[in-house]
C-alpha cells in the first residue's frame, strides 16, 4: 500500500464503519421513518468511503475524483448527523468530518504533486 494514502485510507475505513453503525442504529430508533434521509446518507457515505479506500489502495487513476466525491458525501452526511442528538449520529458526524478533511487534504497534496511532476517533465 502506498504510505502517502495511509491516513486517508484509515479515515475512510473509520468513517465507513461509523456510517454503517449509524444507519443500523437509526433503523432501530422509534422514529426511524423520520431518519430516512440520515440513513440514506449513511449508506451512500459508507459506499463512497469503501470505494475511495480501495482506489487509494490500488493507486487508481481516479483517486482525485473519487476522493473529492467522498469528501462531499462525508460533509453532507456530517451535516445531517449533527442535527440529531443520538450518540451514534454524533459519532458518525465526527468520523465523517475527519474523513472529509483527510480526503480533501489528500486531493490537494496529490494535485500539487502531479503539478510538480508535470513541471519537472516540461524542462
Amino acid at each position: 500500500m502506498n504510505h502517502f494514502y495511509s491516513s486517508c485510507i484509515e479515515a475512510c475505513h473509520d468513517c465507513m464503519r461509523a456510517c454503517d453503525y449509524c444507519a443500523q442504529a437509526c433503523l432501530a430508533e422509534p422514529n426511524a421513518a423520520q431518519l430516512a434521509h440520515c440513513i440514506k446518507l449513511d449508506i451512500d457515505c459508507s459506499a463512497l468511503c469503501s470505494l475511495a479506500a480501495g482506489a487509494m489502495g490500488r493507486n487508481s487513476v481516479f483517486i482525485d475524483e473519487i476522493c473529492a466525491l467522498c469528501a462531499a458525501a462525508c460533509d453532507l452526511c456530517a451535516e445531517e448527523c449533527e442535527q440529531h442528538p443520538m450518540a451514534h449520529c454524533q459519532d458518525c458526524a465526527i468520523a465523517c468530518r475527519r474523513c472529509a478533511e483527510q480526503c480533501q487534504r489528500m486531493v490537494r497534496s496529490a494535485s500539487g504533486a502531479a503539478t510538480a511532476e508535470l513541471l519537472r517533465g516540461a524542462h
